[in-house]
């Protein structure tokens, strides 16, 4: 990767050796895969889902400029991992900025309401619940399907239609080759990339209590917009585990969420630090593994349509620990509305 100029030797280190984990992840689990046989399959799938998962958080890591020297570097590598994450239909810049949004803004800034559009389209949104139920990530599902075709059904995005056509050739005919050739392996690409998008959305379930807030392409005055304060009564830290921090690298660190939103440009390999230094290794302040596996079970039908809880900060944490809110489902980081 000496094409992209990384920050300095620690991020050399650990990026580059994220990076790499990535592309032998990505190879070789498409290999094994391929191989045959039960156990090869099945490791294969999520050898490959975890390659997917690492680098969609090495992507916002690039949005967040914090992985190589120069703003120009982040945004081409951001670009390279689009591509590998399957986000490429829109432009890098454009997940950028809805993300920078999240961040300034201290909202969950889009365009499409899911809620909404579920509550007007009952079928839909029971067939979508009956996926959830056998935990499929249909909801998400629904926001991929948006998201490669964005540039036709947003209005805004409407300049991006050429682009967005050529990058849907592409990717189509590389996976329609996938399939005629390799089945197997076609299959098992699908499943890997629904095993990273239920991890992401694991994640980011309950990160925060914003609620979301249709006016991406409005202007319009965020009422919390800048207010440290609030964004930090407002976000939750998740981490796999604080007694074996180690485990947390699963995830390059996204748990230490109120860490990272206190300095949103820290690269993931210095979040445990961060989040030490700012709030000790108390878990009253975070909200364990095992509340929020059971959030994401109990909650997955109920929370495509349901409306998002009326507690908020000091409460919310407090019932979040307990695993009995439902969080929010599908607001990632790879769509851009």
């Amino acid at each position: 990767m000496s094409v992209f100029r990384f920050k300095d030797v620690a991020g050399a280190t650990y990026n580059g050796l994220a990076l790499l984990y990535v592309a032998i992840g990505y190879a070789l689990g498409l290999v094994a895969i391929a191989h045959g046989g039960l156990l090869f399959t099945v490791l294969g799938v999520l050898w490959l889902g975890h390659a997917l998962v690492i680098a969609a958080y090495l992507l916002h890591e690039c949005g967040h400029n914090a992985i190589c020297s120069t703003n120009a570097d982040n945004a081409r590598l951001g670009t390279v991992l689009t591509w590998v994450t399957g986000s490429c239909y829109g432009t890098y810049e454009d997940i950028r900025l809805k993300h920078f949004r999240h961040h300034v803004d201290n909202a969950d800034v889009m365009w499409f309401e899911s809620r909404k559009w579920f509550n007007n389209h009952p079928i839909s949104a029971r067939l979508v619940q009956l996926l959830e139920w056998f935990y499929i990530p249909a909801h998400d599902i629904v926001m991929h399907f948006i998201m490669v075709f964005s540039a036709f059904i947003i209005p805004a995005r409407r300049s991006q239609r050429l682009r967005n056509a050529i990058v849907i050739l592409v990717r189509g005919v590389l996976f329609g080759l996938l399939v005629w050739f390799a089945p197997r392996v076609a299959f098992g690409y699908v499943v890997a990339y629904l095993l990273m998008i239920t991890v992401l959305r694991f994640m980011d379930a309950l990160q925060h209590d914003y609620g979301g807030m249709p006016v991406l392409f409005e202007n319009f005055k965020m009422p919390h917009r800048g207010d440290r304060g609030y964004e930090q009564a407002h976000t939750f830290s998740n981490p796999l585990s604080l007694r074996h921090p180690w485990i947390n690298l699963v995830v390059l660190n996204f748990g230490y969420h109120n860490a990272h939103h206190a300095k949103p440009t820290t690269p993931w390999f210095q979040l445990p630090s961060l989040h030490q230094e700012l709030f000790g290794n108390s878990e009253d302040r975070v909200i364990l593994f095992w509340p929020s596996w059971k959030s994401f079970h109990r909650f997955r039908v109920t929370r495509v349509v349901g409306e998002s809880t009326s507690i908020e900060g000091e409460a919310y944490l407090s019932v979040a620990r307990t695993g009995d809110v439902s969080g929010g489902n599908a607001v990632s980081f790879l769509t851009s509305f």
